[in-house]
C-alpha cells in the first residue's frame, strides 16, 4: 500500500521529467546524429583555454596562469577544476544528462517546475511554466551566441527561489536543504553578474517575508528559517570558496577594479578605463547595451524592432522588389536580402528580441488582479526594478544612481541581461493565475472584470500596432546613414539608389513589426479564449492543460527557431575544422622555441576581442570580459594608436605578427626586433607614480633601460648596474605556472622578464638558487628581478593561496552541503512514518 501510494503521487513529476527530456532532444535533434553546436562564444572560450588544457591533458595538473592570452593571466578565469567542490561535481554530472544544449533546456524546465510546485501549482501547471520559462527567446539566443554560464545561471534561478519560498512558506529545513542545493548549483554556473541580480530580489523577497513574521509574532519561527537559509547560503558559497576568491583577487586587477592612472576620456572603440570614481567600469562602456523604452515591446512581439542586427528578408520584401525593379538580377537579389541591417534600436549588436511569449504576458497581466496569493507583489516589484536596469542609460536618472552609490553595481555591463530574470517572474504570476483558475479560487464576476481588462490592454496594443505601427514608430536606426556611405554607395555607385534601398529596408522593419503583431494577437486569441471556456467549464481540465502546454510550445518555438535552429548544428568533424591552423600558423608553429608571443593583426574581431591565435600560440590578444587594467591601458596608450609603439611591442617578446593579405588570408611576419624571453638592462630610474611611468614609455628603450614606479624603490636600494656584453640570462624550463631561468653576469644586475606582472596575493614565487626573492615591476606591466653576480638559477612559480586554502574550504563545505540535504531528508521520511 505504501508503494502505491508512493507511486501515485511521483509519477506525476517522473512523466513530466522524461517529457522535459523528450522536449528538450526534439528542439535540437541534431545531437541524437552526434552534431554540435557551434557559436562564436564557444569557438573563442576554446582557443582561451588551450594551453591550459593540453596542460593538463599531458601532466594531470590544472595550471593556475596560462601565457595563451594577453601576453598572461591567471588560468583559473578560462579553464580550471574544484575537485573537493561537490557542487562542482554534480554540476559537471547534470550536464552530461543529455548531450549539450538539450541538457540546459532540461534543468530550467526542472528547476521552474520545483518552484512552481512549491508554489502550490499542480504538476501540469508547473510543466507549463517549465516549458515557458525554459524556451523564453531570451535563453535560446544566449545559447546561440555561446553565453553558456550565464543560461546555465538562469535556468538554475527557479530553484534558489523555490529554496527561500519553500523555507517562508512551509518548511525551513528542507528550504533550507533546496536553497544551499540549487544556490552551489547557480554557483557552479559561474555567472556571477546572474546571480547577483537574482540575489537582490532575493533580499527584497526575505525582508517583506520576515515582517511579515515579525508582524504575526512569529519571531522564534523567523530565527528558525533565517538561520536555516544562512547556513545553506554560507555552505553554497563554500563549496566554491576556491573559484570566488580567485575571481575576488583577480577582479581588483582587471577593468572592474581601480586604476592608478589619472582617469581620462577613452578613444572610441576602447574598452573601459577607470569611471569617474576611479573604480569600476567606465559608465558609458557599462551602460552601451541598454534597451529603450520602446524595445519593451519585444516582450510580445518579437520583431517589433527588427530582431536580429542583420537577418534575412523574403522575396516579397519591399527590399528585394526594389533591388529587382531596378534591374538587379533576381538570383543576385536573393542573396543580397539574406543579410539587412533589420534590427533599428539604439544597442550595438542585437542577436534577437527577449521574447517572452505574448501567452505568458496575458497570464501575467490577468495574475496582477486576480492572484490572491501576497507574492504576486514582490514578483510585480521586483519586475518593475529589473525592467528599470535593463533600460539604463535610457533611465539614467535612476540607473545612474545605482551605478554610483549601490554596492558592486559598477562591476557589471550589459545589463540588458536581467530582462531574464524579470520573465521568470512573469512566467511565475502567470502559473499563479491559472492556479487560480484551475482551482476555482477566483469568482467569475471579478475574473470577467479582469479578464476583459487583460485582454483590452495586451490585445489593443497589439492590435493597434498591427494596424498602423507607422503612427508610433519611424523604424529608423541611428547607423543608417553609415550604412548608405558604407555599404549602399560602394556597391551602387547611385546615392539616390542607395536611399531607395534603404528606405525600402525601413518598410520593411514596419512590415515586421506588423506581421508579428498579427501573429502575436492570434495566439493571444487563442489561449484567452482558452482560459475563457475553462473557466466556465467548457472544456475539459486535461484538455485545458493540454491545449495550453501545445499553444506555449508553438508560441516559443516558432520564435526560438528563427535564432537557434537546425542550421545552426555541424557535424564533429566540421566542428574541429574551425580549429584547423591556417598556412600561416603551421609556420610559425615550427619554431621550437618555447614562449614566444603572436600579435594577430588578422581577425577581423580585432587582436583584443578574438582568442582565434591562442588557440595555437601565446598570444599578445585575446577574447574576455574581464582583462587586467594594467595590460589594458598599456594595449590602449602604447599599441592601439596611430603609431604604434614597437618597442613596447618588441619588450612583449612580439616574434610574429599575422596580418591578412589581399584576399584575407593569414600571413606570418617575422618581427627581428623582439627581446626575448628575459635580458639585463644598463640602467634604470624610479618614477612618482603611474602616470609618470606611462609617460615614460613613450621614449623607453626597453633593451637598455627600465622604468620602476616610486612603491619598489627600496628594493633598489644600493643597486648600482655595471653592464657587460657577456651578461647573459635565458628561459631553460617552459611550463604555463613554472618559468626556470639560467643568469650569468659579472656583478648584480636587473633583469627584466617579458612575462605579466600579477602579485595581488604574493602568487608568484621566485626564488633564486631556491632561495626567496623579491619580484618587481617594470615597464608599467612587466616583472623584473634584482640578480647577483655569478651563475644563477632563477624559478617563477604560480602558486595562489586561494587555491591551495581554498580547496580545503570547498571539502568542508561540501561535507556541510551533503550533511544538511541527507537532515532533511532523514527528517522528512521520519515525518512520513510518523504520519501513516
Amino acid at each position: 500500500m505504501k508503494n502505491l501510494i508512493s507511486w501515485q503521487r511521483s509519477w506525476p513529476h517522473l512523466v513530466a521529467v522524461i517529457g522535459f527530456m523528450i522536449l528538450s532532444i526534439a528542439y535540437v535533434s541534431p545531437v541524437l546524429q552526434g552534431k554540435k553546436l557551434t557559436a562564436q562564444d564557444d569557438v573563442q572560450a576554446k582557443g582561451a583555454a588551450r594551453e591550459v588544457l593540453d596542460y593538463n591533458k599531458q601532466t594531470g595538473i590544472w595550471s593556475a596562469w596560462t601565457n595563451g592570452m594577453f601576453s598572461g593571466m591567471p588560468a583559473y578565469l578560462v579553464a580550471a577544476d574544484y575537485p573537493t567542490s561537490v557542487s562542482t561535481k554534480l554540476g559537471q554530472a547534470i550536464n552530461r544528462i543529455l548531450p549539450a544544449p538539450a541538457n540546459y533546456f532540461l534543468i530550467g524546465m526542472v528547476s521552474a517546475y520545483i518552484l512552481f510546485l512549491v508554489l502550490g501549482a499542480g504538476s501540469w501547471l508547473a510543466a507549463i511554466g517549465g516549458v515557458a520559462f525554459a524556451f523564453s527567446a531570451f535563453n535560446v539566443i544566449n545559447l546561440e551566441a555561446g553565453h553558456v554560464s550565464q543560461v546555465i545561471a538562469i535556468m538554475y534561478a527557479p530553484g534558489v527561489l523555490a529554496g527561500v519560498i519553500l523555507a517562508f512558506r512551509k518548511n525551513w529545513l528542507a528550504g533550507a536543504a533546496l536553497t544551499g542545493l540549487f544556490l552551489s548549483l547557480e554557483l557552479y554556473a559561474n555567472h556571477v553578474q546572474i546571480t547577483y541580480y537574482l540575489g537582490i530580489g532575493i533580499i527584497i523577497l526575505v525582508i517583506i517575508e520576515s515582517v511579515s513574521y515579525i508582524k504575526r509574532g512569529l519571531v522564534k519561527d523567523l530565527t528558525l528559517v533565517l538561520a536555516g537559509l544562512a547556513f545553506a547560503a554560507v555552505v553554497a558559497v563554500g563549496t566554491h570558496t576556491t573559484r570566488l576568491w580567485n575571481a575576488f583577487d583577480y577582479t581588483k586587477e582587471t577593468i572592474r577594479g581601480k586604476s592608478e592612472l589619472t582617469p581620462r576620456v577613452t578613444a572610441p572603440g576602447a574598452a573601459a578605463t577607470a569611471d569617474a570614481n576611479g573604480s569600476g567600469l567606465d559608465k558609458t562602456y557599462a551602460f552601451t547595451y541598454s534597451y529603450g523604452f520602446g524595445e519593451l515591446l519585444t516582450l510580445v512581439i518579437p520583431n517589433a524592432y527588427g530582431g536580429t542586427s542583420y537577418g534575412p528578408l523574403s522575396n516579397t520584401s519591399e527590399t528585394y522588389k526594389t533591388l529587382v525593379g531596378r534591374g538587379v538580377d533576381p538570383a543576385s537579389a536573393l542573396n543580397v536580402i539574406q543579410q539587412q541591417p533589420l534590427y533599428w534600436g539604439d544597442q550595438p549588436i542585437m542577436g534577437g528580441p527577449n521574447y517572452v511569449g505574448i501567452i505568458v504576458f496575458f497570464l501575467f497581466v490577468l495574475g496582477l488582479f486576480i492572484v490572491k496569493n501576497p507574492i504576486k507583489y514582490w514578483a510585480g516589484g521586483v519586475i518593475l526594478l529589473y525592467i528599470i536596469w535593463a533600460l539604463g542609460k535610457s533611465f539614467a536618472g535612476i540607473n545612474y544612481l545605482f551605478f554610483d552609490y549601490f554596492p558592486m553595481f559598477n562591476k557589471f555591463r550589459a545589463m540588458t541581461m536581467v530582462v531574464s530574470l524579470a520573465q521568470l517572474l512573469m512566467v511565475l504570476v502567470g502559473v499563479l493565475a491559472l492556479a487560480e483558475i484551475a482551482q476555482k479560487r477566483v469568482e467569475w464576476k471579478e475574473f470577467q472584470k479582469s479578464f476583459l481588462i487583460t485582454l483590452g490592454i495586451t490585445g489593443g496594443v497589439t492590435l493597434i500596432l498591427a494596424l498602423m505601427p507607422g503612427v508610433f514608430f519611424n523604424f529608423q536606426g541611428a547607423g543608417d546613414p553609415q550604412y548608405v556611405e558604407q555599404y549602399l554607395m560602394p556597391s551602387t555607385q547611385d546615392k539616390a539608389f542607395a536611399q531607395q534601398i534603404m528606405n525600402s529596408i525601413v518598410q520593411d522593419r514596419a512590415g515586421l513589426m506588423k506581421s508579428d503583431a498579427i501573429r502575436s494577437l492570434i495566439f493571444l486569441l487563442l489561449a484567452a479564449g482558452l482560459v475563457w471556456f475553462a473557466m466556465k467549464d467548457k472544456v475539459k481540465p486535461v484538455l485545458f492543460y493540454g491545449t495550453l502546454l501545445v499553444l506555449v510550445i508553438f508560441d516559443l518555438f516558432g520564435i526560438d527557431k528563427r535564432y537557434l535552429n537546425n542550421e545552426d548544428f555541424v557535424s564533429s568533424y566540421a566542428a574541429q575544422g574551425i580549429t584547423t591552423p591556417s598556412p600561416a600558423d603551421e609556420q610559425i608553429l615550427r619554431d621550437t622555441d618555447p614562449n614566444y608571443r603572436v600579435y594577430d593583426l588578422s581577425s577581423r574581431q580585432g587582436p583584443f576581442n578574438s582568442a582565434d591565435a591562442s588557440y595555437f600560440h601565446k598570444s599578445l590578444g585575446g577574447y574576455h570580459g574581464a582583462k587586467l587594467r594594467r595590460y589594458q591601458e598599456l594595449f590602449e596608450r602604447q599599441i592601439a594608436t596611430q603609431k604604434p609603439n614597437s618597442n613596447i611591442i618588441n619588450m612583449l617578446n612580439t616574434k610574429y605578427i599575422l596580418i591578412p593579405d589581399q584576399q584575407g588570408n593569414k600571413v606570418a611576419q617575422t618581427n627581428p626586433g623582439a627581446l626575448g624571453n628575459a635580458w639585463f638592462v644598463k640602467s634604470y630610474k624610479v618614477v612618482p607614480n603611474a602616470d609618470a611611468e606611462m609617460a615614460a614609455l613613450d621614449s623607453l628603450k626597453p633593451k637598455e633601460e627600465a622604468v620602476l614606479d616610486q612603491k619598489f624603490a627600496s628594493k633598489l636600494t644600493g643597486l648600482t648596474l655595471q653592464a657587460d656584453s657577456t651578461d647573459k640570462i635565458s628561459l631553460t624550463s617552459y611550463k604555463p605556472n613554472e618559468l626556470i631561468y639560467e643568469s650569468n653576469s659579472k656583478s648584480e644586475g636587473l633583469a627584466v622578464f617579458s612575462e605579466i606582472y600579477y602579485n595581488v596575493r604574493d602568487e608568484w614565487k621566485v626564488t633564486i638558487d631556491d632561495k626567496p626573492a623579491d619580484m618587481l615591476r617594470a615597464n608599467y606591466i612587466l616583472r623584473a628581478l634584482r640578480v647577483p653576480a655569478g651563475k644563477h638559477t632563477i624559478k617563477f612559480s604560480f602558486e595562489p593561496v586561494s587555491v591551495a586554502v581554498g580547496s580545503k574550504i570547498d571539502l568542508v563545505s561540501s561535507l556541510l552541503l551533503v550533511g544538511l540535504i541527507a537532515g532533511a531528508i532523514f527528517v522528512e521520511v521520519k515525518k512520513k512514518k510518523n504520519t501513516v
